[in-house]
Parts: C-alpha cells; structure tokens; sequence
C-alpha cells in the first residue's frame, strides 16, 4: 500500500503570484516574449507560468511547468525565462523553478491560446 502524503486543506495547488507588485505587470509581458518551440503559442498563455513571486527586494521566483516531462527544451526554457525576465528595469535577480504538480493541461491555456490553437 502506498503511503499519500496528506495535504493541508484550503491550500492551493499553485502558489498565487504577487499580482500587486509594480513589476508583476512586466514580468508577465517579459514572459509572454518566451515560446514553446513546437507550440506557437507564448508560455504565459499556455498556462506554463504557474507563480510570479516578486518580494520586497525585486527578486523574481517563476514557477512553471512544460507540456510534459519529456519536453526537448526542458533544460533550457528556464534559461529563457530568466534571459527574459533579468533584464527587466527593477529586477534584482530571477530564479526558474519547474515543477510537474499539478500537471500542465489544456484547460490551463488563456481563451487567446485556444483561439490561436484552434481549440475553439
């Protein structure tokens, strides 16, 4: 029998992003500059971006996800998160996290991506 971790009720699967800060904004835009290769469609809006975390210090976390664990870019779409999102005026520094929970699908996508995709 496999042991499940329990899971504190009432919390989020995503961690929520810190909408409020004056960079977030940019952040989001420097993130739609970044696309999936095989995809023509920008990461932000296939609902890769999980979490924008901005502290108070103007250090960026992104957690993301790809399309599935076998992605061919997945060593380097961190990097162009972070080439993306570095430059920024007001970013003290960017750090990349992947994580595959909750698993990346289709209902994650913007209404745009889907329209883009065909999907609706």
């Amino acid at each position: 029998m496999t042991e499940v971790s329990p899971q504190i009720e009432g919390t989020p699967l995503i961690a929520p992003s810190s909408t409020d800060h004056p960079l977030y904004d940019a952040v989001v835009e420097a993130c739609r500059t970044v696309y999936d290769p095989e995809i023509p469609v920008n990461i932000y809006d296939l609902g890769l971006v999980y979490t924008v975390d901005i502290n108070p210090a103007n250090e960026v976390k992104v957690i993301m996800t790809l399309t599935a664990p076998g992605c061919p870019v997945a060593g380097e779409m961190p990097g162009w998160v972070a080439d993306a999102v570095g430059p920024l005026d007001g970013v003290s520094n960017v750090e990349v996290e992947l994580t595959w929970e909750p698993a990346w699908g289709m209902d994650m996508m913007s209404d745009e991506a889907r329209l883009e995709l065909g999907f609706m």
